[in-house]
């Protein structure tokens, strides 16, 4: 190990030290082993710069192994971002320091992504090699052609979503994919032998994946490794056999150095150990310039692609910055011509269709639903290994990986990322998906067969808490639509809401228009609105979803021949109403002494719009195995059940106010 190396990666390691013990909380372990193996990687491989951490063209570099942030933190301010300072470091898992206690995406910062629950880094990596290669199939290998490189530990090889996202990957041929593998063989509760015996090579041949391993500590070994993935045929794994807690007489190699400070004492031992003579946060002015030089080679790199991506520029900008009000418009007008009955996913399809006529940047795909998601269109083309000119993924049964890879298409670039299944299968993503709804993503999430309406596949397949949970993400909007329009609408939301993702809850059977006219507004943007009222002076507020809107139309038409009189509230996205002028909520909650709610899901969520005396007519159990009318019927969910109840609510009601 040659001494400058040497310098470089206890730079790192005594960074990583000093901001644990001073925060007296953190991982040390993980930054101190993979020092070496980060060090050669920033030194001699990866493109940046630090300069312009946007730089379309860089390298990517994942941290899924995410309790091991201080090693990205240190890693960004000794090589010269202006993201992170020294005082930064010092403030540790302090409140609002962007060296938060697992790494947190923001923008031209060099944090790519938010990592931390183990794995996800992991398919973000396979979304940012698969973006990759979209691209450069579309603008040129003069313009995109980078490598992601994604550091995981043992405890992301065993979290499933990594053995969905390695297959992909390895289907896919994602050759620009490489994976430093932190092999400690030390989990936090001890050797990983307590829990896996897994055989590394073995799994990652099998993926389709090249298999090499090193000496992690060995600055040469680690060199050599590198270089070769340089002109990989295959996403390539780098087992790096590492010691946690490197240079820790009393802690290396033990469970002991991975998540919690070392203590005084023994940092001391380490600084002996490893002749570190410098005090806390001190690093040596040849060290940092050393570093800073490492940075500033990105810049140069960054000018000579330069000369090529002001050829594409014009190209590349009118792709990624293309507009759809036209087309929705347009698929609005058309849908009010045909007012047949139709299933949302039907109509979701027919909006697909439209948008995927000329070249953009909306790349669709299933997790092997295709056909009942009705997400690909006869405008798609399948992205298959060594052919990327497509537009469409094929997941595979991969719900988790499918919603974490979209996640990194969405980060490498202005990608507006789809993906589909059914509503009850939200419970395999809903890891990725909170992680976009932090990181603010444009990212779509397609979920069919969205209520007991599903019919015959019973219980298992019947979504009935599904809404609830995915309402209760901050920062998702949840929309379900109500009719081809609202559907089409809801689209249209989910591409302008640029910093927030979007799940749509789609029906498999058929729906009745409930929109009928033409309106250049877009009225699902309110949230919730009126639909329909039988009188002029009304009594009742009925409040419905999806589905249910058909229903809700029909019960007010059934309690106004009993001079029972109602305005029928369409809720296609709870979120946004919510987010609406005090004075239009009012107008909606406040003109009825009596509100009920009809959704076929849990009803939970309703008492904000009916209040404490309000009715809700919901699925507070599973869902059975039957056609769906039927199912509708055993749960009392009919025009004549909802009318009798409403009525008698009424009645109570009334009778308590004298």
């Amino acid at each position: 190990m040659s001494a400058k190396h040497k310098d470089l990666s206890n730079a790192i390691r005594f960074l990583s030290i000093d901001a644990v013990e001073k925060a007296n909380s953190g991982h040390p372990g993980m930054p101190m082993g993979m020092a070496d193996v980060a060090t050669v990687l920033f030194k001699n491989f990866l493109n940046f710069n630090p300069k312009n951490p946007d730089w379309l063209n860089r390298d990517r570099f994942v941290l899924s192994a995410g309790h091991g942030s201080m090693l990205l933190y240190s890693l960004l301010y000794l090589t010269g971002y202006s993201s992170v300072s020294l005082k930064d470091i010092k403030n540790f898992r302090q409140l609002n320091s962007i060296c938060a206690g697992h790494p947190e995406f923001h923008p031209g910062t060099g944090i790519e992504t938010t990592t931390g629950p183990l794995g996800q880094g992991i398919a973000n990596a396979v979304g940012f090699a698969l973006a990759e290669e979209i691209l450069k199939e579309r603008f040129g290998a003069q313009v995109f052609n980078h490598k992601t490189y994604v550091l995981a530990g043992d405890g992301c090889l065993m979290e499933g979503i990594s053995h969905e996202a390695l297959s992909l990957a390895g289907h896919l041929g994602l050759k620009n994919l490489v994976m430093l593998f932190d092999n400690n063989s030390i989990s936090i509760d001890g050797p990983t032998s307590l829990a896996v015996s897994d055989n590394y090579k073995k799994r990652f041949n099998s993926y389709g994946w090249d298999f090499v391993e090193v000496d992690g500590h060995n600055e040469k070994k680690i060199f050599n490794a590198l270089k070769k993935v340089q002109k990989a045929k295959k996403p390539t794994v780098i087992s790096c056999i590492t010691k946690i807690g490197f240079g820790s007489p009393n802690k290396s190699g033990s469970e002991k150095a991975h998540g919690s400070p070392l203590g005084i004492n023994e940092v001391k031992l380490v600084r002996k150990k490893l002749n570190w003579k410098h005090e806390p946060f001190i690093i040596p002015k040849n060290i940092i310039e050393s570093w800073r030089k490492i940075g500033k080679t990105g810049q140069i790199k960054e000018d000579k692609w330069k000369k090529f991506y002001v050829k594409k520029r014009k190209e590349i900008d009118k792709i990624f910055s293309s507009k759809f009000s036209d087309i929705f418009k347009k698929e609005k007008k058309q849908a009010l011509k045909d007012l047949g009955a139709l299933a949302t996913r039907k109509s979701s399809e027919k909006i697909l269709t439209a948008l995927n006529v000329k070249k953009n940047m909306i790349i669709g795909g299933s997790a092997d639903l295709a056909g009942s998601n009705n997400t690909k269109t006869k405008n798609h083309k399948p992205i298959k290994k060594n052919d990327f000119k497509g537009n469409y993924i094929h997941y595979g049964v991969r719900e988790h990986a499918m919603c974490g890879v979209m996640n990194g298409l969405s980060l490498h670039s202005k990608i507006i990322p789809y993906g589909g299944t059914f509503l009850i299968f939200s419970d395999y993503c809903k890891p990725a998906i909170r992680l976009s709804a932090l990181m603010k993503l444009n990212v779509i999430y397609v979920m069919t067969h969205d209520s007991i309406g599903l019919g015959e596949d019973g219980p298992t397949h019947q979504p009935v808490e599904q809404l609830a949970g995915l309402r209760s993400i901050p920062n998702l909007n949840v929309f379900r639509p109500a009719d081809t329009t609202e559907t089409i609408e809801c689209w249209e939301l989910a591409f302008k809401n640029y910093n927030t993702p979007s799940v749509l809850a789609l029906s498999r059977q058929n729906l009745s228009p409930v929109r009928k006219f033409y309106e250049n507004k877009n009225k699902c943007s309110l949230g919730a609105y009126e639909i329909y009222r039988s009188n002029k002076k009304v009594d009742l507020t009925i409040f419905a979803s999806g589905s249910e809107v058909n229903l809700a139309l029909e019960v007010s038409h059934k309690l106004a021949t009993e001079n029972i009189y109602s305005k029928v509230i369409s809720v296609p996205c709870q979120e946004l109403f919510f987010k609406q002028t005090s004075k239009y909520k009012n107008t909606i909650l406040k003109e009825t002494n009596y509100k009920i709610a009809i959704e076929a899901g849990r009803s939970d969520a309703w008492v904000k719009f009916i209040g404490q005396n309000g009715m809700s007519f919901g699925v507070n159990d599973f869902g059975k195995s039957a056609p769906y009318k039927e199912i509708f019927k055993d749960f009392k969910l009919t025009v004549k059940d909802i009318s009798n109840k409403t009525k008698k609510m009424i009645k109570k009601i009334k009778f308590n106010d004298n």
